[in-house]
């Protein structure tokens, strides 16, 4: 392979250089590189358009999942002929696997310009310029938060959802769990900077804000007060203009009757939970160290469900962890069955190295944990058809996220309870914006989505408003709002595959 200086001496071009943040992992990763590219915007440089090759390309990494490793160096691998051929180029690689492997980035991708960790966000335009000035790669991880990184500048991927870490790191210790040790101990913002946020994104346009946090329940044990969390949820709740409320992830061990009395007495929360389950096998749950058992878990879906009988709660299941017998296996099928989840995302288990678990006996062969994957996936299935066919002929108010795509010609948003809807454009009708939320009759549904094709009624929002505002700011063709119907060609519009997401 021709070897690559890390960075280019080509002096900068006149106009703003353009970045593209690339996104791997969770919500919080999600969220991060808002910050990010709002670091970005502030240092002036400018997103790349569509289908551009960006002269800043920033990688925010997870460490979650085994494949991590291969996909970033595998996309690393791509981009260092495209660097051969634009001067002046630059790589940028932060989050988990940053925080995680350090200097080895640089071994294994020395065209990489800078790497940057978790708890130095903020660092990065500086690096990129330290980069370019000294003409060599800049690796800089701290081992402990420098800035909260919701005091950082941020580009909003929406309009009318916006995430609010209101906590970063964790105190627990999964044993399958990387994210400790790369994010530290739980560190928690003050209700007020919280609520403040909150207000911003309201007074922006915002209908919908997500809490953000490792373990979001727990929030409150830096500042000592347990009830924390459920007094946020009201407070939040009482922002003006916020019409939807959501949070993730909580924790079973630490889920509160009082998180569940918030959640039911506060109308702006809406109807959906997501709580982990992890394994339904008590062996196995006490084995990655999680500190609640099978019927503390269905006790909890049971009360939600007393409070909230219309709640489409959701989960997370590993299969294949190190010892998980037959035996264990079926128990978390159990509690699946007895669960009725809406939705479950269920992983393949894999070693992360530095986690108890790597190194623990008895790790499960390949192919038993692909098939009992494949068991638990097919019944998941079923029961999330079951639950979506039990919703046609009632009545949805649907948040919009996209307009119509070009394959089907529905548009895209999310029920109430978060259930995906695409919803079908007759012709002439008109479209509503991104932010617009429209009441639907469900005609149809599948496992991961529900469809709408006899017509909708549209309520026109301030986020309908904030969508059109963005557009004009970005030279792109305002939505076709309601009373207008879409044009033939629409410019920067985002599309969404029907089937693809949920």
């Amino acid at each position: 392979m021709t070897e690559i200086s890390p960075v280019a001496l080509a002096p900068a071009p006149a106009a703003p250089q353009t970045y593209e943040v690339k996104t791997y992992g969770c919500q919080m990763n999600v969220h991060d590189s808002e910050r990010l590219s709002g670091l970005l915007d502030g240092a002036g440089y400018a997103p790349a358009a569509d289908g551009e090759q960006a002269d800043i390309v920033v990688f925010n990494t997870c460490a979650v999942r085994e494949n991590a490793d291969n996909r970033l160096y595998g996309n690393l691998g791509r981009l260092s002929h495209v660097k051969e051929e634009r001067p002046g180029m630059q790589i940028a690689v932060g989050g988990c696997m940053a925080q995680k492997d350090r200097d080895e980035i640089v071994k294994r991708a020395p065209w990489v310009d800078v790497v940057f960790g978790t708890h130095n966000m903020g660092s990065l335009p500086v690096l990129l310029e330290r980069a370019r000035h000294n003409a060599e790669a800049q690796v800089e991880i701290l081992d402990s938060l420098d800035v909260f990184p919701s005091t950082l500048p941020t580009r909003r991927e929406s309009t009318h959802s916006g995430w609010v870490s209101i906590s970063v790191g964790c105190n627990n210790t999964c044993t399958f769990c990387i994210v400790p040790s790369l994010r530290g101990k739980e560190k928690d913002r003050r209700p007020g900077d919280i609520l403040a946020e909150v207000e911003a994104l309201a007074a922006d346009g915002a209908l919908e804000v997500t809490l953000l946090g490792q373990n979001v329940n727990s929030y409150g044990a830096e500042f000592r007060d347990k009830g924390a969390f459920a007094k946020l949820l009201r407070a939040v709740g009482r922002v003006e203009g916020i019409e939807r409320v959501r949070f993730t992830s909580p924790h079973p061990a630490a889920f509160s009757t009082d998180v569940i009395d918030a959640m039911a007495e506060t109308p702006t929360v809406m109807p959906q939970l997501h709580m982990p389950l992890q394994s339904g096998s008590d062996t196995i749950l006490r084995t990655m160290r999680r500190s609640y058992r099978s019927s503390r878990f269905l006790r909890i879906l049971e009360e939600v469900r007393e409070r909230i009988p219309h709640a489409a709660i959701t989960t997370d299941i590993i299969v294949g962890f190190p010892g998980e017998m037959e035996e264990d296996f079926e128990a978390t099928l159990d509690v699946v069955r007895a669960s009725r989840f809406s939705q479950a995302f269920t992983f393949q288990y894999s070693i992360r190295p530095g986690t108890p678990a790597a190194t623990m006996p008895d790790q499960v062969p390949k192919e038993i944990v692909q098939e009992r994957f494949e068991r638990l996936v097919a019944l998941q299935d079923r029961i999330s058809h079951e639950q979506n066919r039990a919703l046609i002929g009632t009545r949805q108010e649907v948040l919009v996220h996209s307009l119509p795509d070009a394959q089907h010609g529905r548009f895209s948003g999310r029920a109430e309870d978060h259930r995906l809807v695409h919803v079908g454009v007759a012709e002439g009708a008109a479209v509503p914006r991104p932010g617009d939320v429209v009441s639907v009759v469900i005609d149809d549904a599948k496992p991961y989505f529900l469809l709408s094709d006899s017509g909708y009624s549209i309520r026109t929002t301030r986020a309908g408003d904030a969508h059109d505002r963005s557009q004009a700011d970005s030279c792109g063709a305002p939505a076709a709002g309601p009373g207008r119907v879409p044009a033939a060609t629409s410019l920067g519009m985002p599309t969404l595959r029907v089937g693809l997401d949920g």
